[in-house]
């Protein structure tokens, strides 16, 4: 999913740009003023609410704009992404949206600021305002929404500007010629929204050698929490001196361990363009410690895969591995092996349960040649791309 907050002073021509946007990207248009009187019109509960408040002559909250939002964009779900225009005004609605965005498994990918002095500002309002026949656009108001613009909403551009997310585009010039500006800055904050994938399957389903292909096939970087944490153990480290008891026994290891190492990883690769986990999350604490740290970065788990295989299937190609060089020293013992199966029956199901509710897994059958599915990831990975993106 795809999401944008075009800002702009009024009389910038946001609301041209924003037609043009939804249209090329096909985005959702989500303007407050729209929205509000369209629940208005309805009738609806919100609508009603938000109705008592303006004809009070008050500013309807930002606790039923919020609502009304979350409405929005929980009853368009066959579109790329969202457009936000008008929203948010200030700080506040900045940090609603984000926790707004995080509760709905999504985030703002960039937001767009259209740069226009005030005497053009002064000239297009007043001209808009004789077309129009707006007799309450006089001079001094057009001024105080100008300043109160300036005092309120440049604010949350800085806020996005310390996030990494906002671009400056000029304003001024033919209608086109403005909407090309847009766009490249548009492609360009796509080449930088990490595509993040996580592969479940159990154990013996061929996450890893499927995991390295995909990974490698779409220039991801590879996070194997088990193939880091034998590393750590054939360094003789701390951790993986106290890894290896727990692995031994086939036990899920303490979370830190896993927090250190993805962090690391991630910090040590500035320039990827997402991140491929295998192994990780395993437990519905760990899905959300992998949201945290994907947030920390403005990111977040684009699509989840499982490779769906029996459980006795799982048990010969542990058993089989085991007389391998690619042998594990877990794979040796058969209880170790259907602990692990039962470890992942009963806890990790929970996580694709969990992803599951947020309409990004993709189960894939895991029978069959390592080149059958790897066919089959392939052909799903394109699709979940795409919805991502």
């Amino acid at each position: 999913m795809y999401n944008i907050a075009l800002f702009g002073p009024p009389g910038a021509g946001k609301g041209t740009q924003s037609l043009k946007l939804i249209e090329k990207y096909n985005l959702a248009y989500i303007s407050t003023g729209n929205i509000l009187r369209e629940e208005i019109a309805e009738g609806s509960e919100l609508g009603m609410k938000a109705r008592s408040v303006i004809e009070t002559g008050g500013l309807v909250s930002d606790e039923i704009i919020v609502q009304i939002i979350e409405k929005k964009i929980k009853t368009n779900t066959d579109v790329n992404g969202f457009l936000f225009d008008g929203f948010p005004r200030t700080v506040v609605q900045a940090y609603i949206l984000e926790g707004l965005l995080l509760k709905l498994n999504t985030s703002l990918n960039c937001m767009v600021s259209l740069e226009v002095k005030q005497d053009i500002l002064m000239d297009r309002m007043l001209e808009r305002a004789k077309k129009e026949k707006r007799i309450d656009d006089t001079i001094d108001v057009i001024k105080n929404r100008l300043n109160e613009y300036k005092n309120k909403t440049i604010p949350v551009a800085d806020f996005y500007n310390e996030k990494g997310i906002k671009y400056s585009v000029d304003g001024v010039g033919d209608v086109d010629d403005i909407f090309d500006r847009i766009t490249n800055v548009v492609e360009q904050s796509l080449t930088k929204t990490w595509l993040n994938v996580v592969l479940f399957g159990p154990p013996g389903s061929g996450k890893g050698t499927q995991g390295n292909l995909l990974a490698e096939q779409y220039d991801l970087v590879y996070i194997s929490t088990g193939s880091l944490l034998r590393k750590e153990i054939e360094k003789g480290s701390e951790m993986g001196l106290a890894a290896k008891e727990y692995m031994e026994k086939g036990d899920i290891v303490p979370d830190e361990f896993a927090i250190k190492l993805i962090e690391k990883q991630i910090q040590t690769n500035p320039n990827a363009k997402g991140f491929f986990f295998k192994g990780f999350p395993r437990t519905i604490v760990q899905a959300y410690i992998l949201d945290g740290l994907l947030r920390k970065y403005n990111s977040s788990v684009s699509c989840v895969f499982n490779l769906d295989v029996p459980t006795l299937e799982s048990i010969k190609r542990l058993s089989a591995r085991s007389k391998t060089e690619k042998s594990r020293y877990y794979d040796m013992n058969m209880d170790v092996i259907i602990r692990r199966l039962e470890s992942f029956q009963i806890r990790t199901k929970l996580v694709l349960d969990y992803y599951g509710k947020q309409k990004n897994i993709y189960n894939v059958n895991g029978m069959g040649t390592k080149d059958e599915v790897s066919k089959l990831l392939t052909q799903k990975l394109k699709i979940a791309f795409k919805n991502a993106r």
